[in-house]
């Protein structure tokens, strides 16, 4: 393994890669930060998750809570389940995992669904990734057993057109392209990247297109700032075809303010095998790249797109408010040894308190708003 942790380079994932950001770049070899992102992360021939192997679970670079225990995903389905009951929904009422990733989360609900005989149901995966995608829906499918419970795949939203039911989307965001902006005599800057001699160095273009939303105000100079046009457009993807029912987004991230303050110089990370790479530019391709997600943004784009919102607060305390301490006490009262007992509490309290820096964004259609917020 080499010093900075990485794997080593597979010489025609890394040509491949370096031909798109010269194709992708301004006639003076610029590449804004959000295409150099979306490239590194989901090129076919040379991004993160096309590349062969695991790239989530303990087995792979990074973990979510779904992997961490089922207690996760069984939380989430009561509150689907609550959500649909308090509704009426019609059928059928899809669950729709946004991001499925390996699928963990989504045979988690599904699991819970099947296992309650419920009917009206759909299982819907949406991932970009083709390869993610089907992995997804294999478990998903392997879940619901014999039951009757259909599941699908998609690649977007979009593709489902209008639909009633309740969106998941558990560590999304924060793998989505986004433009960095640095504060620099009184103005600010794009950040991206250029190749030179088959290296990837940061560099700034004096050119700065407008930033939708908020306006990014003033700041001390050198503070970096970032957003995201991938994420803001997923959100209004949702408010588009979401006619009757909530979005669930869980993820790491702070609100704008609180970003600047704690991290002023941007919060772009590469992970490979759960360690934190030396250099972002340099693990393109081979880890993981992901930043904090900026919910001030987020909210006022779902605000703006006719969307409302329910909640917003730290995870832990949502999953207390979905009913984490009755699914806990079920788990114990079942366990089949002290052993598992004790292996339980603790991934528990790792759920609890080991995702500290995590959100939890509860938004309804116009339509639920009024029925949805009297749901606990």
């Amino acid at each position: 393994m080499p010093p900075n942790g990485l794997p080593p380079e597979d010489p025609d994932r890394r040509a491949a890669l370096l031909a798109h950001l010269r194709a992708a770049a301004d006639p003076d070899g610029f590449v804004p930060y959000d295409r150099f992102l979306d490239l590194a992360l989901y090129s076919d021939d040379a991004g993160f998750y096309s590349r062969p192997g695991p790239v989530l679970g303990t087995s792979g670079d990074f973990y979510t809570a779904a992997h961490v225990h089922p207690l996760f995903a069984e939380t989430i389905a009561a509150r689907a389940l609550e959500i649909r009951g308090r509704l009426d929904g019609p059928a059928p009422f899809r669950l729709v995992d946004l991001g499925a990733g390996d699928g963990t989360l989504v045979a988690g609900i599904a699991r819970v669904l099947a296992g309650r005989g419920e009917r009206g149901w759909e299982v819907t995966v949406v991932d970009r990734s083709e390869r993610l995608r089907e992995t997804a829906r294999a478990r998903a499918t392997e879940a619901v057993g014999d039951s009757e419970l259909p599941v699908r795949a998609a690649s977007s939203v979009a593709e489902l057109g209008p639909f009633a039911g309740v969106v998941v989307a558990n560590e999304l965001f924060d793998a989505q392209p986004v433009r960095r902006l640095r504060r620099e005599g009184g103005g600010w800057r794009e950040l991206g990247v250029r190749v030179e001699e088959g290296r990837l160095r940061e560099t700034t273009s004096p050119i700065v297109p407008p930033v939708p939303g908020p306006a990014l105000g003033e700041a001390p100079d050198g503070t970096v700032v970032e957003v995201s046009p991938a994420g803001e457009a997923i959100v209004r993807e949702l408010a588009d075809h979401l006619e009757l029912g909530a979005a669930i987004l869980l993820d790491f991230g702070m609100d704008e303010e609180e970003l600047r303050r704690g991290h002023p110089s941007g919060t772009l990370a590469a992970v490979h095998h759960h360690v934190d790479a030396d250099d972002p530019l340099g693990a393109a391709g081979r880890a993981d790249l992901s930043t904090f997600v900026n919910f001030t943004r987020l909210r006022s784009v779902a605000q703006t797109a006719g969307l409302v919102e329910l909640a917003y607060q730290r995870q832990a305390e949502a999953l207390g408010r979905w009913g984490f301490s009755e699914r806990l006490a079920e788990g114990v009262r079942a366990a089949a040894s002290p052993e598992a007992e004790v292996r339980l509490r603790l991934a528990a309290k790792n759920l609890l308190f080991g995702f500290d820096r995590f959100r939890a964004l509860e938004l309804a259609s116009r339509s639920a708003a009024d029925r949805l917020r009297s749901v606990r």
